[in-house]
């Protein structure tokens, strides 16, 4: 087979990229091992997250860090066994939490995030599912005045990126959503994202426009690639392939790519796990609740309510642990009736990340030809669309959507 540009890797972020680079006259060929959003795209919250223009940094505090390192806290765990191994990488995300770096990290990501809503809306309507689109936004509830008072002052001062939100009094949430319990003393609608209610789907839809264009989709393991001099050599479950170009969007497995090739980008993953409920009463949620004190989130999907965790660093191919999902379900139940699980078991997801904050997106230092993408943390399905944008603008040679230089590679040496 070949094709002017293979792109490995069928989320959010690989789909992207190969409609705009089809749609930009490539040949494109999309290869997965398992098929298209079998894997981290699936699992999300389904929220395009307009409104999260600070990254999610590492917590500060030091009551927190305590609660963190004693095993308090619901929102993030880590295994014992591996603190060793992601000591060092989460020592430098501390250190690029800090006020100084958060903010050069915020300003950043900041164009990406901007632009994200405008280009899930241009894919999802070429893919005909705009209108599965919710633009309802999302509530962050509070559980103690203290936070709430934290919460709006920090919102208070994002008024200059004109986001929308309103503070909610009790009162104001059992309006917003009649099946809350008693359990948050306030909270803030952020009005700006929009959810989807099935992300996998929502990334096979846009895969089915990729095919429908024309586009070519095979069964094959990344780490097959040969890179040469002018073209790309790989193995698929159709055959061999030769392209002129090659994208790793392989999310938490692109080291397995890039290792191999001599590249120490410091990728780390987030675990995290969700699970489905039936609601227990009609209607269920209008929209993604995120419980702010205790860390994780509720979002109504079309298999019942998704109830997803916080984080969870542990090898990234280690046995699943479902103790952060069973400490989450109890407080979760004191927010809204759930009903039954609806899943088998937890299903369990890898959040690519590096400590910056930022992914890394644009051509391999050293390989001619090698385009990366990957690394966006808690916000791949929100960066998608804008991300494979961006990059098919570079990899043609046009003006590109936003400047690209914040997410080069080479920010971490050749």
């Amino acid at each position: 087979m070949t094709t002017d540009v293979v792109v490995f890797g069928a989320g959010i972020v690989g789909v992207s990229a190969a409609l705009h680079l089809q749609a930009r006259g490539r040949s494109v060929l999309l290869v997965d091992r398992t098929g298209v959003a079998a894997e981290t795209s699936s699992g999300n919250a389904g929220l395009i997250e307009r409104s999260s223009v600070i990254p999610y940094a590492f917590p500060r505090d030091p009551a927190a860090l305590v609660g963190y390192a004693l095993g308090r806290r619901i929102d993030g765990r880590y295994d014992p066994a591996f603190l060793p191994k992601i000591g060092g990488w989460l020592f430098s995300y501390w250190r690029h939490s800090a006020p100084a770096r958060l903010a050069e990290a915020a300003a950043a990501m900041l164009p990406l995030i901007e632009r994200s809503v405008a280009e899930h809306d241009a894919l999802a309507a070429d893919a005909g599912t705009l209108p599965t689109m919710r633009r309802t936004g999302w509530i962050e509830g509070y559980r103690s005045p203290a936070s709430l008072a934290d919460a709006v002052a920090e919102a208070r001062a994002l008024e200059r990126h004109g986001l929308a939100f309103d503070v909610m009094d009790p009162a104001a949430l059992k309006a917003a959503e009649p099946q809350l319990k008693d359990a948050f003393v306030g909270g803030i609608h952020w009005r700006d994202p929009v959810s989807v209610p099935d992300p996998a789907a929502a990334t096979r839809a846009y895969a089915d426009l990729f095919l429908a264009r024309g586009g070519r989709f095979s069964r094959g393991d990344a780490r097959s690639l040969a890179v040469g001099r002018g073209d790309v050599r790989f193995e698929t479950d159709d055959g061999p392939g030769l392209a002129g170009a090659a994208v790793v969007a392989l999310g938490p497995w692109s080291n397995d790519v890039f290792a191999a090739l001599g590249y120490r980008f410091p990728l780390a993953v987030k675990r995290g796990y969700h699970m489905h409920y039936a609601p227990a009463a009609a209607p269920g949620l209008v929209r993604p609740v995120l419980d702010a004190d205790v860390g994780y989130v509720l979002a109504p999907m079309t298999r019942g309510i998704r109830l997803t965790t916080g984080v969870e660093f542990a090898d990234r191919d280690a046995p699943p642990d479902y103790r952060q999902l069973e400490r989450c379900e109890p407080r979760a139940r004191e927010v809204v009736g759930l009903g039954a699980r609806v899943d088998a078991t937890p299903w369990l997801g890898r959040r690519p990340a590096l400590p910056d904050m930022r992914p890394v997106i644009g051509e391999a230092p050293r390989h001619a030809g090698l385009w990366f993408a990957f690394g966006h943390a808690h916000h791949g399905f929100t960066l998608g669309p804008v991300t494979g944008r961006l990059l098919a603008e570079m990899m043609t040679g046009g003006p590109t959507v936003v400047d690209p230089a914040p997410y080069a590679p080479s920010r971490f040496g050749r």
